[in-house]
Protein backbone atom coordinates (compact mmCIF):
# COMPACT_ATOMS: atom_id res chain seq x y z
CA UNK A 1 0.00 0.00 0.00
CA UNK A 2 1.47 3.33 -1.06
CA UNK A 3 1.43 6.11 1.47
CA UNK A 4 -0.01 9.45 0.52
CA UNK A 5 2.81 11.94 -0.19
CA UNK A 6 1.30 14.36 2.32
CA UNK A 7 1.38 11.88 5.21
CA UNK A 8 4.95 12.78 6.15
CA UNK A 9 4.17 16.50 5.93
CA UNK A 10 1.10 16.00 8.12
CA UNK A 11 3.11 14.12 10.75
CA UNK A 12 5.63 16.98 10.85
CA UNK A 13 2.89 19.60 11.05
CA UNK A 14 1.48 17.71 14.03
CA UNK A 15 4.97 17.55 15.59
CA UNK A 16 4.59 13.76 15.85
CA UNK A 17 8.14 12.42 16.07
CA UNK A 18 7.04 8.79 16.48
CA UNK A 19 4.85 8.99 13.38
CA UNK A 20 7.70 10.59 11.41
CA UNK A 21 10.03 7.75 12.46
CA UNK A 22 7.38 5.18 11.52
CA UNK A 23 6.92 6.69 8.05
CA UNK A 24 10.68 6.95 7.48
CA UNK A 25 11.15 3.31 8.58
CA UNK A 26 8.49 2.20 6.07
CA UNK A 27 10.64 3.39 3.14
CA UNK A 28 7.37 4.20 1.41
CA UNK A 29 7.21 7.98 1.23
CA UNK A 30 8.32 11.00 -0.78
CA UNK A 31 10.72 12.91 1.44
CA UNK A 32 10.69 15.83 -0.99
CA UNK A 33 6.90 16.21 -1.27
CA UNK A 34 5.78 19.82 -0.86
CA UNK A 35 2.68 21.49 0.51
CA UNK A 36 0.74 24.28 -1.19
CA UNK A 37 3.46 26.78 -0.17
CA UNK A 38 6.19 24.62 -1.62
CA UNK A 39 7.45 23.65 1.84
CA UNK A 40 9.02 20.23 2.32
CA UNK A 41 8.68 18.26 5.56
CA UNK A 42 12.21 19.38 6.49
CA UNK A 43 11.47 23.05 5.90
CA UNK A 44 8.31 22.82 8.01
CA UNK A 45 10.30 21.17 10.82
CA UNK A 46 12.92 23.91 10.53
CA UNK A 47 10.28 26.66 10.62
CA UNK A 48 9.00 25.28 13.93
CA UNK A 49 12.45 24.43 15.30
CA UNK A 50 11.49 20.76 15.62
CA UNK A 51 15.08 19.70 16.17
CA UNK A 52 14.61 15.93 16.58
CA UNK A 53 12.27 15.67 13.60
CA UNK A 54 14.61 17.77 11.45
CA UNK A 55 17.53 15.49 12.38
CA UNK A 56 15.56 12.36 11.43
CA UNK A 57 14.64 13.88 8.07
CA UNK A 58 18.21 15.00 7.33
CA UNK A 59 19.59 11.56 8.18
CA UNK A 60 16.93 10.03 5.89
CA UNK A 61 18.26 12.16 3.01
CA UNK A 62 16.02 15.23 2.98
CA UNK A 63 17.46 17.91 0.70
CA UNK A 64 18.57 20.86 2.85
CA UNK A 65 18.71 23.03 -0.31
CA UNK A 66 15.14 22.40 -1.51
CA UNK A 67 13.35 25.74 -1.74
CA UNK A 68 9.73 26.74 -1.23
CA UNK A 69 7.76 29.28 -3.26
CA UNK A 70 9.54 32.21 -1.55
CA UNK A 71 12.99 30.63 -2.01
CA UNK A 72 13.51 29.54 1.61
CA UNK A 73 15.39 26.29 2.15
CA UNK A 74 16.06 24.54 5.45
CA UNK A 75 19.71 25.68 5.32
CA UNK A 76 18.87 29.29 4.47
CA UNK A 77 16.02 29.52 6.98
CA UNK A 78 17.89 27.89 9.87
CA UNK A 79 20.73 30.39 9.45
CA UNK A 80 18.50 33.44 9.01
CA UNK A 81 16.11 32.69 11.86
CA UNK A 82 18.46 31.53 14.60
CA UNK A 83 17.70 27.79 14.46
CA UNK A 84 21.26 27.09 15.59
CA UNK A 85 20.96 23.41 16.49
CA UNK A 86 19.38 22.56 13.15
CA UNK A 87 21.97 24.66 11.31
CA UNK A 88 24.82 22.88 13.09
CA UNK A 89 23.31 19.48 12.23
CA UNK A 90 22.87 20.49 8.58
CA UNK A 91 26.51 21.58 8.35
CA UNK A 92 27.74 18.34 9.95
CA UNK A 93 25.46 15.88 8.17
CA UNK A 94 24.60 17.16 4.70
CA UNK A 95 25.89 19.10 1.72
CA UNK A 96 24.57 22.68 1.74
CA UNK A 97 24.77 24.23 -1.73
CA UNK A 98 26.42 27.62 -1.37
CA UNK A 99 24.95 28.74 -4.71
CA UNK A 100 21.31 28.41 -3.62
CA UNK A 101 20.29 31.93 -2.62
CA UNK A 102 17.31 33.47 -0.85
CA UNK A 103 14.77 35.75 -2.53
CA UNK A 104 17.12 38.72 -2.09
CA UNK A 105 20.00 36.92 -3.76
CA UNK A 106 21.68 36.44 -0.39
CA UNK A 107 23.47 33.47 1.14
CA UNK A 108 23.07 32.13 4.69
CA UNK A 109 25.59 34.51 6.24
CA UNK A 110 23.98 37.81 5.23
CA UNK A 111 20.65 37.39 7.09
CA UNK A 112 22.35 35.61 10.01
CA UNK A 113 24.50 38.73 10.49
CA UNK A 114 21.68 41.19 9.84
CA UNK A 115 19.25 39.51 12.22
CA UNK A 116 21.81 39.34 15.03
CA UNK A 117 22.35 35.58 15.20
CA UNK A 118 25.94 35.68 16.43
CA UNK A 119 26.10 31.92 17.11
CA UNK A 120 25.04 31.20 13.53
CA UNK A 121 27.56 33.68 12.14
CA UNK A 122 30.30 31.89 14.09
CA UNK A 123 29.09 28.46 12.92
CA UNK A 124 28.99 29.45 9.26
CA UNK A 125 32.41 31.10 9.34
CA UNK A 126 34.00 28.21 11.24
CA UNK A 127 32.57 25.79 8.66
CA UNK A 128 34.43 27.75 5.99
CA UNK A 129 32.13 26.92 3.07
CA UNK A 130 30.12 30.14 2.97
CA UNK A 131 31.36 33.10 0.89
CA UNK A 132 31.96 35.81 3.49
CA UNK A 133 31.98 38.53 0.82
CA UNK A 134 28.96 37.42 -1.22
CA UNK A 135 26.87 40.40 -2.36
CA UNK A 136 23.09 40.15 -2.64
CA UNK A 137 20.76 41.90 -5.10
CA UNK A 138 21.39 45.22 -3.34
CA UNK A 139 25.15 44.78 -3.26
CA UNK A 140 25.04 44.16 0.49
CA UNK A 141 27.52 41.82 2.14
CA UNK A 142 27.07 40.39 5.64
CA UNK A 143 29.40 43.13 6.89
CA UNK A 144 27.46 45.94 5.22
CA UNK A 145 24.08 44.63 6.43
CA UNK A 146 25.30 44.22 10.02
CA UNK A 147 26.19 47.93 10.00
CA UNK A 148 23.76 49.63 7.60
CA UNK A 149 20.52 47.92 8.60
CA UNK A 150 20.98 47.60 12.36
CA UNK A 151 21.37 49.71 15.50
CA UNK A 152 25.13 49.69 16.13
CA UNK A 153 24.61 47.94 19.49
CA UNK A 154 27.08 45.64 21.28
CA UNK A 155 25.61 42.58 19.53
CA UNK A 156 26.31 44.04 16.09
CA UNK A 157 29.74 45.20 17.19
CA UNK A 158 30.46 41.57 18.13
CA UNK A 159 29.19 40.34 14.77
CA UNK A 160 31.31 42.88 12.89
CA UNK A 161 34.32 41.89 15.01
CA UNK A 162 33.85 38.23 14.08
CA UNK A 163 33.40 39.03 10.39
CA UNK A 164 36.55 41.14 10.39
CA UNK A 165 38.47 38.39 12.22
CA UNK A 166 37.66 36.15 9.23
CA UNK A 167 38.91 38.88 6.88
CA UNK A 168 35.60 40.17 5.53
CA UNK A 169 36.39 42.65 2.77
CA UNK A 170 35.67 46.09 4.23
CA UNK A 171 36.32 47.82 0.88
CA UNK A 172 33.32 46.33 -0.94
CA UNK A 173 30.62 48.79 -1.98
CA UNK A 174 26.88 48.24 -2.37
CA UNK A 175 24.70 49.55 -5.21
CA UNK A 176 24.58 52.94 -3.45
CA UNK A 177 28.39 52.98 -3.75
CA UNK A 178 28.79 52.79 0.04
CA UNK A 179 31.06 50.65 2.21
CA UNK A 180 30.26 49.40 5.72
CA UNK A 181 32.42 52.24 7.06
CA UNK A 182 30.43 54.80 5.07
CA UNK A 183 27.25 53.58 6.79
CA UNK A 184 28.87 53.55 10.22
CA UNK A 185 29.97 57.16 9.73
CA UNK A 186 26.57 58.23 8.35
CA UNK A 187 24.68 56.60 11.22
CA UNK A 188 27.05 57.84 13.93
CA UNK A 189 28.18 54.36 15.02
CA UNK A 190 31.57 55.39 16.38
CA UNK A 191 32.56 51.99 17.80
CA UNK A 192 31.84 50.28 14.49
CA UNK A 193 33.58 53.01 12.54
CA UNK A 194 36.71 52.61 14.66
CA UNK A 195 36.70 48.84 14.03
CA UNK A 196 36.24 49.28 10.31
CA UNK A 197 39.00 51.88 10.06
CA UNK A 198 41.60 49.78 11.93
Amino acid sequence: MTKQPQQLIQAVQENDLDKVKEILASKDYDIHAQNERGESALLIATHHNQIDIAKQLILAGADVNQQDHIKDSAYLYAAAQGKTEILAFIIENSQPDQHVYNRYGGNTLIPAAEKGHLANVRLLLADGAVDIDHQNNFGYTALIEAVALRDGSKLYQDIVKVLLSYNADRTLRDHEDKTAADYAKELGYQELLAMLKE
